[in-house]
């Protein structure tokens, strides 16, 4: 009896563990989970309830954005719908060059990694993510998908910052 449970429970474990890697649960996101307030280079996590603009962001097996580039103002809160009108797994991921470069070599040798922070969006062939982000420093930043492949064939964008413009003072 006890060789049939741990056998069970062998199954069980290495069963999860398949499913852990799949490209169902890649970029699930945890219901009711809190906005983290780690600030990054290019800002931290927005609340979708204070967001002051909608971009829809198009992903394609072409492998490229659709826009390949953003305009926002520093303190914006940006909500990105991000659709995959393609075939294959694609995301967005938001960064530095440095970050983005930097992460597409881990992804190489670690193809099937689980990740999930506020700034990816791994969105299944039609399906629609989002992230929500604010932008809370000047500058020009990056977009890319960054499974395998896809940042080397061109599947890569800006987001261009412009500080945002402080009162004249009163004479």
């Amino acid at each position: 009896m006890r060789a049939s449970t741990a056998l069970a429970l062998a199954i069980a474990f290495a069963t999860g563990t398949a499913l852990a890697h799949s490209d169902d649960h890649h970029g699930k996101k945890a219901a009711a989970k809190p906005i983290s307030g780690e600030e990054h280079a290019f800002g931290r996590e927005g609340n979708p309830e204070k967001a002051t603009r909608t971009v829809t962001i198009d992903m394609s097996d072409e492998m490229r954005f659709t826009p390949a580039e953003i305009s926002i103002t520093q303190g914006e809160t940006v909500k990105f719908v991000v659709a995959n009108k393609g075939r294959v797994l694609h995301e967005m991921v938001i960064g530095t060059e440095k970050e983005l470069l930097a992460h597409a070599e881990l992804m190489k040798k670690h193809p099937g990694m689980e990740h999930e922070e506020p700034y990816m969006a791994h969105v299944k062939a039609g399906g629609r993510e989002q992230i929500t982000w604010q932008f809370t420093q000047p500058g020009t930043f990056s977009f890319a998908c960054l499974i395998p492949g896809h940042y080397e064939a061109g599947m890569k964008g800006r987001i261009v910052v412009a500080a945002k413009k402080s009162p004249l003072p009163r004479n």
